[in-house]
């Protein structure tokens, strides 16, 4: 009887078909994820006219959004840890489809906040999840690219809110943006043909025909017989406890501090992805070019993301968030000044990969830090904790609104984050670890 290290198999792999329908899946999927999350910020100005409400009152219906999404994130990733991904994902996709689209029917605030809360949640779950697929089924040496290239993905959803902002909203009212939100239904089919739960997990379980079929797409070379025993090697994984198991094994003070760093991180930029439209519409821009600034910050995030990817494969995670962090808490501060247009494009671009690059990236740093049976969760938990600083950003930001403070000091104030953040990353431990395999890898050091 020959043992296979089902590790080692998806590890050694070559990028091939397989890869390609799962990228092309979980891109689509994070296009749509990341429009229903950010759309929002399109129609701001034009709700607080309609529906009479305030600015805090503003920034606390986007805060339901990301109020459900750390629910969904934090339980959704628990429960595809213990139950699968497949069909947590997919549950994930039809909640903040419909939801979403739901808003367009909402005749006023109250509504409108509860169908933003329950889309929140779905939201929330897709994040874990596509991470941890992909980190589950691709080759070793782009574990970070393959991340990357999926993470990029909520940079085309901030685009294409954006550009449906500009083009829909005049000619059709601002319900209009929300009929998009159906779309993502039409993926299922695809997603139950190229989804599959994690590898560990099929072994766990003993879905041993599935672990053949699935093994022989991700790696084509490698020999499977009916008497071949399995076998993996990522460390003493808990699937019972993988809540519990991320302060075990000296994870305790990584945990923690990448818990902070996320909290920072989407306060940050869940707060300027939300208000950025309305800061320059305050300051004197009109609205189609503030609603440009989104679409030239989501664009630095594709780019920075793509950068950063590549660079982490080359020098480690850790080495390219810390400065990154940095560079994105100079970049929001000098916003804050009256420069040029060109100048200013180039700031809120180096603002978005700086910021959402850096994030997108810390996931691959996550998703690589912890074993395959707890990686959900550990993503979850991070994205959930994350989320509470998301819900904070755009309430924060309706403060700063509210209390008309100077353009320097409201970005000033969202910049701060960013460093705590850098300093968090710093403090993350990677000598200890339940898989010194990869705690010892240069993709993440």
């Amino acid at each position: 009887m020959s043992k296979i290290n089902i590790t080692d198999v998806v590890n050694e792999g070559k990028f091939n078909r397989f890869h390609v329908g799962l990228l092309i899946c979980c891109c689509l999927i994070i296009v749509f994820d990341m429009f229903d999350l950010v759309i929002y910020g399109s129609v701001i100005p034009i709700l607080m006219k309609e529906w009479s409400i305030s600015p805090v009152q503003a920034g606390a219906i986007g805060s339901y959004g990301f109020f459900g999404m750390m629910l969904g994130a934090i339980f959704f990733g628990v429960l595809a840890d213990k139950f699968g991904r497949k069909n947590i994902l997919i549950l994930s996709v039809v909640l903040f489809s419909i939801f979403t689209f739901l808003c367009a029917f909402a005749p006023g605030p109250t509504p409108f906040s509860f169908f933003r809360f329950i889309a929140g949640v779905g939201i929330g779950g897709v994040l874990p999840n596509v991470i941890a697929l992909l980190t589950d089924y691709s080759p070793k040496h782009l574990h970070n690219t393959m991340v990357s290239i999926v993470m990029c993905a909520f940079s085309v959803g901030g685009i294409l809110a954006g550009l449906i902002g500009i083009y829909f909203i005049p000619l059709m009212g601002w319900t209009s943006v929300y009929w998009v939100a159906a779309i993502p239904l039409l993926l299922i089919p695809f997603m139950v043909r190229y989804f599959h739960d994690s590898p560990a997990m099929l072994l766990v379980k003993g879905r041993t025909k599935e672990l053949h079929i699935v093994l022989s797409k991700v790696n084509d070379k490698v020999s499977l017989t009916t008497d071949t025993e399995f076998v993996t090697t990522t460390g003493k994984e808990d699937p019972g406890s993988p809540v519990l198991a991320l302060f075990r094994n000296n994870h305790a003070l990584g945990t923690l501090m990448i818990w902070i760093a996320f909290f920072m991180c989407l306060l940050m930029i869940n707060g300027v992805s939300t208000w950025l439209p309305n800061l320059m519409f305050s300051a004197g821009y009109p609205l189609g070019s503030s609603l440009s600034f989104m679409i030239v910050l989501n664009v630095g995030a594709i780019i920075g993301t793509l950068v950063l990817g590549g660079l982490a494969d080359k020098f480690g995670v850790k080495k390219v968030l810390v400065p990154m962090f940095i560079m994105s808490a100079v970049s929001l501060t000098l916003l804050g000044f009256k420069n040029n247009m060109v100048i200013l494009y180039l700031l809120v671009f180096i603002t978005g990969a700086c910021t959402m690059g850096a994030q997108n990236i810390s996931y691959s740093f996550v998703s690589q830090y912890y074993p395959s049976l707890m990686r959900s969760t550990a993503i979850g938990f991070a994205s959930g904790i994350g989320r509470i600083g998301g819900i904070i950003g755009p309430t924060f930001g309706g403060i700063l609104v509210s209390l008309n403070l100077s353009a320097q000091m409201n970005f000033l104030s969202f910049a701060i984050p960013g460093i705590i953040a850098a300093l968090a990353f710093s403090f993350v431990p990677l000598k200890y670890g339940n898989n010194k395999k990869i705690v010892n890898d240069k993709n993440i050091a």
